[in-house]
């Protein structure tokens, strides 16, 4: 429960960073989710004429990008934060009678198109075909989260940060940061967004 009001909190408070009355704007959510779905499958592979293996840190990436969208749908619902803790703890059962992963991801898809909105069960089943844990997408959510913000504070929104550095997308550089860095640290988001910037800095200097 308090592993779900954390991300609750940080997702209200990136929200609120884009855009201080976030939740009056009318802003598609449903669609950001439909568009990562795509990207997602991207990086599973769907290609029957080549050989692909998918790459599932960037597979695991964009789920995550998915659960921030879905739990902004959340916020926006007019639910208390009490009643969507309790709903996504009775919704989100984290298993799939489905083996392949990319008929469950169409299935989310279609919902996410025809009701404008976040099927948290459909999204547990994602999850389950991956073999992700609610763990993962915890330490995950908050690294992305670190990574939004990084975004804000250098100039993501007037178009002025560079998403590539050093030849890699700065997912890329979250995944490996995340690798190097102690996650059950309380300091674990300060020193994921310093390990960022560093890697940021040098890459910007070598340009």
């Amino acid at each position: 429960m308090q592993q779900l009001l954390t991300m609750l909190e940080l997702q209200d408070s990136m929200n609120t960073k884009v855009h201080t009355n976030w939740r009056n704007q009318g802003f598609d959510w449903y669609r950001a989710i439909w568009i990562e779905c795509g990207e997602l499958l991207d990086h599973y592979g769907w290609k029957w004429w080549k050989k692909q293996t998918p790459d599932l840190p960037q597979v695991e990436l964009e789920l995550i990008d998915i659960w921030h969208f879905g739990l902004s749908l959340l916020l926006q619902s007019g639910l208390s934060v009490d009643e969507i803790v309790k709903k996504i703890e009775a919704e989100l059962v984290i298993a799939t009678d489905q083996p392949d992963f990319r008929k469950d991801l169409e299935a989310f898809a279609e919902l996410t198109l025809r009701t404008k909105g976040f099927d948290i069960a459909a999204f547990a089943r994602l999850m389950a075909g991956i073999d992700m844990s609610f763990e993962q997408l915890f330490e995950g959510y908050v690294g992305k989260n670190v990574l939004n913000f990084f975004r804000q504070d250098h100039g993501y929104q007037d178009g002025t940060y560079a998403k590539i550095w050093a030849g890699k997308e700065d997912n890329e550089h979250l995944v490996e940061a995340l690798i190097e860095l102690d996650t059950t640290k309380a300091t674990f988001g300060d020193d994921l967004y310093q390990a960022l910037e560093t890697r940021y800095q040098q890459a910007t200097q070598l340009a």
